[in-house]
């Protein structure tokens, strides 16, 4: 066994916190959601239950990333057009986060398509790793064209989108046409990560390209008398007056962050970013989270379909751990703590993660 193996076992061993409890209650203390990684640490290195996945939602994770995810049916009397992706993919040496929710209007095949290809057509771009956000504007632009040239197959409506690239836990990008929403919560205050393309706020563009915006009362502002949203995928009767153009912003992920929500306009039709966040910044599962949050927009009399993913961090005891392990102090006291021999390697790994605890509880004391 190299010393980078027992290295990373002593982090599983750790992490585990099944032979230290000390460390268990240090670390809830310091991270709230320490439970839930331990669990969901347990399952990836084979040590507990599969994750669980019940109705329309489920709970996974990364290295450190969890994400869950819910959707409801709404009640306007047609069949699902909200579809989710959600997925962690290793590229090389880097791990990618891919996640969207995908509204569709008078549609559920183009939601469906754009699930199916979007994320692939980014990745294929050349540019992807130098030029992200170049790279996104382009396969969204790629992408519309061939939805419009398969309309006869994929049908007449259209569809949203917000999508986030989340680069090895640290970067994340998010890219939307229409009004489907990304909002971050850092020391539990809610920031708005995208833009909601609505008609009146893109009225100048709208008429530009020769469409006219409408405001019946009772009714919201529609491009040419039809469409709620200035952006969309698709539509193709209205192409010529409507944008498939993505807004992009970018987030670094950092020791504030505590979550990320996507979620459809059924649930921002009834409720600010601010109430969101409130709403599910003590639940540690995420899955849970997404489901609470569908369950509060249904309380308010959401009607459309809702789709909703919660991605929750675990940067900082990530970044804790890794720091601790390759600190040139931890090395040394374990080596002084070994005595230089006659130690078996399971005893190695023992002695290593008790260390890491005492580490744990002195940077604690420090802290506070």
């Amino acid at each position: 066994m190299t010393g980078k193996e027992i290295l990373h076992k002593m982090k599983i061993h750790f992490l585990s916190a099944s032979q230290s409890p000390t460390l268990c209650s240090t670390l809830s203390s310091l991270v709230p959601e320490y439970g839930v990684y331990i669990l969901e640490l347990k399952e990836k290195v084979g040590l507990g239950p599969p994750a669980f996945d019940t109705g329309k939602g489920k709970s996974k994770m990364s290295k450190k990333t969890t994400h869950g995810y819910h959707l409801v049916e709404g009640k306007s009397g047609h069949s699902m057009e909200d579809y989710v992706f959600a997925q962690f993919k290793e590229v090389g040496d880097n791990e990618l986060g891919l996640f969207a929710i995908f509204d569709g209007h008078l549609s559920k095949d183009i939601p469906n398509y754009l699930k199916s290809h979007l994320f692939d057509n980014i990745l294929k771009e050349p540019d992807f790793w130098t030029s992200t956000e170049t790279a996104i504007r382009r396969a969204y632009r790629i992408t519309d064209s061939k939805i419009l040239e398969k309309a006869k197959d994929l049908g007449r409506g259209g569809s949203t989108a917000v999508t986030a690239i989340l680069i090895n836990c640290e970067k994340l990008v998010i890219a939307n046409v229409g009004d489907s929403r990304a909002v971050i919560s850092k020391n539990g205050v809610a920031k708005q990560l995208s833009v909601d393309h609505e008609p009146d706020k893109e009225r100048d563009n709208i008429e530009s390209r020769g469409g006219f915006v409408t405001k019946f009362p009772g009714d919201v502002p529609r491009v040419d008398g039809q469409l709620a949203v200035a952006r969309a995928f698709g539509d193709k009767c209205l192409k010529e007056h409507l944008s498939s153009e993505p807004d992009i912003m970018v987030e670094f992920i950092d020791d504030e962050t505590e979550f990320v929500i996507l979620a459809s306009d059924g649930i921002w039709k009834v409720m600010y970013n601010q109430e969101a966040v409130d709403c599910i910044k003590n639940i540690k599962d995420p899955k849970s989270a997404a489901k609470r949050l569908s369950e509060e927009a249904l309380a308010r009399n959401s009607t459309d379909d809702i789709s909703c993913i919660v991605l929750r961090s675990f940067v900082f005891i990530y970044k804790f751990v890794m720091a601790v392990t390759r600190s040139s102090s931890f090395k040394a006291q374990l080596l002084a703590d070994s005595g230089h021999g006659g130690m078996t390697k399971a005893t190695l790994v023992e002695r290593g993660s008790n260390l890491l605890a005492k580490m744990t509880k002195l940077h604690q004391l420090r802290r506070h």
